[in-house]
């Protein structure tokens, strides 16, 4: 079954984003049954009985499901909730409580910039943080869920789909809950009415969710979108009684497939009543279904346009009353002006009434340098899509920009009133596949700041952390990539992929060598380093180790730093730990 379904991607080597054989041996067999009933594999999974899916995936891991090492008893017990629960009862939830971080980026702009009083930490208080506690997240190779602080609680999920309530200051299990698959999206509260808080996230079948912050009690559930790719992989976003869902997909993955007819997927953003989950709207990215398109070169049936993903939170422009996205790149053609853009949507109609698009013709799906490659475009772009969401930034003038990082290398600053036109580019990073700017760049009042991965690509210098003028998009300061912490070999280099947070006078970056960092906002000086690169005890008695930091950035709220670490997925090392950081 392997042979047949599975190896001429992951034996082959030759694309750095697909696991090895070696790194899918260090997953538990009920993970790479969920990635291929559930997850991104679940494609190629549906060409599999129950059975044949077993097989492969006690093949790949050397582990029998259930047997030691894979789902143990202590697993078991905190996946249900027994164990490193919080003794008596816990205190109502409170919103208006300082020591908050909702959603992606802190606010509905997306700034990823927290206010002093929010952060609960000064300049001079950064280098004395130290490891308070940490939690283990069960059979689990990935952490990348960002959590969510407010009232003294911590939300997160995880790859398995169970959401966490814990508490801030122990670590300790307050509620879980089981979603239908893994959840990689922060979680979003907002009040309901004199009911009480709903969270609000949603997952990879993909389905959005609002559940009681109070006790994780189901309130509604709504499947966003048919294909059987989608996934939700961008935190959607509450204003005023809607919740904006971004809507990606994998079906980018299937370039290899030979029985595969590549592609239907089109991206799209949802705008759900918060209250019930009814579809208010949906709005499509290629305003055009798929169409056959010709052959690929197994005589299997291209189809065509599709791609163009949400990959990242909407951010919301309340002064212009729209909601921006940024898309992904084409998987097949023909070629949509809507690709590797930021879209402005109508907030009250879904209507694009915008679309600056920086990168065209760009059509790409993976395994294209394969030799066995057999859905691939005749001109393969660069894949240069954006996984940042945008930022509104406001400048000490008053005027707007919507600032955000690409893939390319480049990151872009718009203006909102000239439909998108380009303000200014600086060029941060060479850009590949896996570089440029991955998942989030920040701001302050003066700076864009942009950490670079580029992991990927000829003679590409990983890392680096830019600061750059607001007003003008000049260099401030640039510092460069350290020696990484884990050493060397597949996964260990100082990429810095993962989303970045800034608090007044610091800025707050994980590093794909496991490292989280604090660099100052002056000069780009690191001022505290964390080596998570090691097993930890947990709160949970779950065995936890941290590896690569990947995709969720740092939540600091509340005088406390709360980062994930492990990603074992598109060249990083596998961990499943959260760590919570204090006095």
């Amino acid at each position: 079954m392997y042979t047949d379904h599975c190896a001429t991607c992951h034996a082959a080597g030759t694309d750095p984003r697909t696991p090895t054989v070696a790194a899918l041996r260090q997953r538990a067999p009920e993970e790479i049954v969920a990635a291929l009933t559930t997850g991104l594999m679940r494609q190629q999974g549906s060409e599999l009985t129950e059975t044949e899916r077993r097989a492969v995936a006690e093949y790949l891991s050397g582990r029998a499901i259930g047997a030691a090492g894979s789902t143990n008893s202590t697993s078991l017990a905190n996946s249900t909730g027994l164990t490193g629960r919080c003794a008596g009862p816990t205190a109502p939830l409170n919103l208006s409580a300082p020591g908050q971080w909702n959603g992606w980026g802190v606010d509905v702009t997306n700034t990823r910039f927290q206010p002093a009083a929010q952060a609960g930490l000064s300049t001079d208080q950064i280098s004395t943080l130290t490891l308070k506690w940490a939690f283990g997240f069960p059979n689990a190779t990935t952490a990348r869920a960002q959590p969510t602080v407010a009232g003294g609680r911590v939300f997160v999920g995880s790859q398995s789909g169970l959401v966490y309530a814990l508490d801030a200051n122990t670590g300790c299990t307050i509620w879980t809950f089981q979603a239908k698959g893994g959840v990689r999206t922060a979680i979003v509260l907002g009040p309901r009415g004199s009911a009480g808080v709903t969270a609000y996230f949603g997952d990879a079948t993909p389905t959005a969710y609002a559940i009681d912050a109070a006790n994780g009690t189901l309130i509604w559930t709504r499947k966003v979108d048919e294909h059987p790719s989608a996934h939700v992989t961008g935190t959607p976003t509450l204003f005023q009684g809607r919740l904006y869902v971004p809507v990606s997909s994998g079906e980018e993955g299937q370039g290899a497939n030979a029985r595969y007819e590549c592609c239907t997927f089109r991206g799209s953003l949802l705008a759900l009543n918060a209250a019930t989950g009814a579809v208010l709207w949906k709005t499509y990215t290629i305003p055009d279904e798929s169409k056959p398109i010709g052959h690929n070169n197994s005589g299997t049936t291209r189809w065509g346009p599709a791609g163009a993903a949400i990959w990242s939170s909407p951010t919301i422009d309340v002064k212009r009353h729209v909601v921006y996205a940024a898309t992904g790149n084409m998987y097949t053609e023909p070629q949509q002006g809507t690709s590797d853009s930021v879209i402005a949507f109508d907030m009250d109609t879904g209507h694009v009434v915008w679309v600056s698009q920086v990168t065209p013709a760009d059509v790409f799906v993976t395994g294209c340098n394969a030799p066995t490659a057999a859905n691939c475009p005749h001109d393969v772009g660069p894949d240069f899509d954006f996984g940042s969401a945008p930022i509104l930034a406001t400048l000490p003038s008053g005027r707007d920009l919507i600032v955000i990082g690409q893939k390319s290398g480049i990151g872009w600053a718009m203006d909102p009133d000239k439909r998108g036109a380009v303000v200014w580019q600086y060029r941060a990073g060479k850009g590949s596949a896996l570089g440029g700017m991955e998942w989030g760049s920040a701001v302050d009042a003066e700076h864009a700041y942009f950490a670079v991965s580029d992991t990927v690509g000829a003679n590409n210098q990983p890392g680096g952390l830019h600061a750059v003028s607001l007003e003008t998009g000049e260099r401030v300061w640039f510092s460069p990539p350290t020696a990484p912490a884990c050493g060397s070999g597949r996964g260990c280099n100082a990429a810095l992929s993962a989303a970045i947070t800034v608090i007044p006078g610091v800025i707050f970056a994980g590093s794909n060598d496991g490292a989280l960092r604090a660099y100052h906002t002056t000069d780009g000086s690191v001022i505290w380093e964390f080596d998570t690169n090691r097993e930890f005890l947990t709160v949970n008695g779950v065995t936890a180790k941290g590896a690569s930091i990947n995709e969720a950035g740092p939540t600091v709220a509340g005088g406390m730093v709360f980062m994930n670490s492990g990603y074992g997925m598109l060249g990083g090392r596998p961990g499943n730990v959260l760590l919570a950081f204090g006095h």
